[in-house]
């Protein structure tokens, strides 16, 4: 049993839908693995959700400077 995890890289949408053929999605890790060999071996890719708020913008409070008066 491995005892570090391998670390999960970010990756666009339009990749993980271009390498589908070789993935599938492990719902344990909550990402995407290879097929056959994920179990033990390769990457462990997730869906770069990050990059949506971005570029979308902040429209709510900023909370991490707010101060309770």
């Amino acid at each position: 049993m491995r005892t570090v995890k391998r670390p999960r890289r970010y990756v666009p949408g339009y990749l993980l839908v271009l390498l589908r053929p070789v993935l599938r999605y492990s719902v344990s890790r909550d990402a995407y693995v290879l097929r056959g060999v994920g179990g033990h071996a390769g990457p462990v890719l997730r869906l770069d959700r990050r990059a949506v708020r971005r570029r979308r913008g902040f429209d709510g409070v900023e909370r991490r400077h707010t101060r309770v008066a």
